[in-house]
Formats: structure tokens, sequence, C-alpha cells
């Protein structure tokens, strides 16, 4: 299952104002979601978008949107919407991008594009392409950044673990000696306080697994002071490590490369940000104001 894209919410939103009624915007992809997407999965529901809105909200949105633009429902008044006599009268196998009209593909293609209109993507939404662009960058700086710590001093590499974990909101951190540590790399507090510790433990491998021994040397090193362990590497867990971890009686917790860019990546740790795009909106509010 998946979510529909935005023109596959034509028809549904056109079902939902056939009587002609003048309906909340709001209403209209609450009414939308209930009546045609309900049974989706809770989890596919819930998806956002990178700005934080409910993707499902957001395509039924772009819907009304494209159809208003292609003459088939209009806004009587701000905030509203209701069908046309063109949408009234559209047959259902009439109801795609290509067929509404023909302003509907141009409306948000760029000035002077010499790209084919049969290219260019027409079911993906605006905020679905920008998504989808941001996904793409995010994937390869994530790519570059693994990479990036395969190639780390592994006495760096330790360090970096424990400023993520500090960033992270942990306490303070203790950097174990860099010989005759006995498998511990390093020692956070797991609240501002210290009341709490836990072991870390950070393999930089290129290729190898962390295998079972690797973690059995691990719980092995952990004190009768604390019962938490962190074990990350830039590689992968084998299936037998994942089992004693899982069934030791410590609390280990595993971070493999992919789960560790993706929290450097969250917490700004190795990554800047190198541009800010703004994405604008109506502000209703301005032309409502006394001061016009």
């Amino acid at each position: 299952m998946e979510l529909p894209k935005f023109n596959e919410t034509f028809l549904p939103i056109l079902e939902i104002l056939k009587d002609g009624e003048v309906i909340k915007g709001r209403d209209l992809v609450r009414l939308v979601e209930e009546r045609f997407y309900s049974h989706l999965p809770k989890a596919l529901l819930e998806q956002t978008t990178k700005s934080g809105d409910r993707v499902i909200e957001n395509r039924i949105a772009w819907g009304k949107s494209y159809l208003k633009k292609g003459g088939l429902v209009h806004y009587p008044q701000r905030g509203f919407v209701q069908i046309t006599d063109k949408g009234k009268s559209a047959k259902p196998e009439n109801v795609s991008l290509n067929d509404i009209h023909s302003d509907v593909i141009t409306f948000y293609k760029p000035e002077n594009n010499s790209t084919p209109e049969s290219s260019i993507v027409i079911n993906a939404s605006p905020q679905d392409l920008i998504d989808s662009g941001f996904e793409q960058i995010e994937r390869a700086v994530k790519d570059e950044l693994l990479l990036k710590l395969k190639e780390v001093d592994p006495y760096a590499f330790e360090k970096i673990i424990l400023i993520l974990l500090k960033k992270m909101g942990y306490g303070d951190f203790i950097e174990t000696a860099k010989s005759g540590d006995g498998g511990i790399d390093g020692i956070i507090n797991e609240d501002q306080l210290g009341l709490e510790k836990i072991y870390i433990q950070a393999k930089r491998y290129s290729e190898n697994k962390v295998r079972e021994t690797d973690i059995r040397n691990f719980i092995g090193a952990m004190s009768g002071d604390t019962h938490k362990g962190i074990f990350v590497t830039t590689s992968t867990f084998d299936e037998k490590a994942k089992a004693k971890a899982r069934d030791a009686h410590h609390k280990i917790i595993l971070l493999d490369g992919s789960k560790l860019v993706d929290l450097m990546h969250k917490f700004s740790v190795g990554v800047q940000t190198k541009n800010i795009y703004e994405v604008k909106a109506l502000d209703n509010d301005f032309f409502d104001s006394e001061e016009i």
C-alpha cells in the first residue's frame, strides 16, 4: 500500500463536492481522507513532509488547487470550496492531469522551459518534488559522511562518537586511555548529573562486520557500576552479534553505519547547513487587516 498521488485525489474530491455544497477547505480534506483513505495503515497516514505537514493532507490540498486551476472547482469565499458546472459535467475518464486543462500543466512549469510536456513529472505535487529533492541531497551527504568516517583516524572516530552523544543531550563524557582500555572507548553520563553511566565501544571498520566475540568482549569489559552500553561501528553487525546483544543481561544498543550517519545528520555533527530555502504561502490575515 502507498499514499495516493496528488492527482489521484481528483475524483475523490469531486465526489465529496458533487452535491454542489460550499464546504470549508479543511473539512473537504478531512472528508476525502475519511471516506477514501481511512483504510490505509496508520503509519502511512501519519507520514509528514519535510515541513511537518501530513503528506495525505498535503496531497489532497494540492489536488484541490489543481482542480481549481482546471476550472472544476472554485473558491466562493476565503477558506471555502465548491464544485463548478464544469466539474459536475466532467466524466471520470477525463479527470486526469492531462485532460483537465492545459493550464494545469503549464501553471507550475518554468518560463522558457524547453522540456517537452510529456517528460514532466505529472504525478508528483510541488511539495513531493521538493521533498524528493531534499531526500536525494540528504542521502548523498550521508553517503559522503560514512565514507569520511571510514577514513578518519580510529581515535578521532571515537571522539566523534562522544561528541555526537553529547549533542544528543547526554552528560559529560570521559575518554578512556588509548591502550589497555579493556574494550571501552569512552564513558558518558546518561544525565547531566552523572547519576547513570553508559560505556561506549567504537569500531571503525571499512568492510568487516562486528561479530559475536566483539560484543562478548565489550560486555565483559563493562564494570559492575553500569549495565548500559552503546556499540558503534561504521560497518554492520552480523546476526550472531545482534543476538548476543539482544540476549545479554546488559542493555546494549547497536548503532551501525547507516544509523550513525542518520544521527550525525540530524544533530549536525560533521555536517553544516549550506543553503536555506524559503517557501512562502499567501498571508490571508494581511488582506483582512485594517491596514489596507
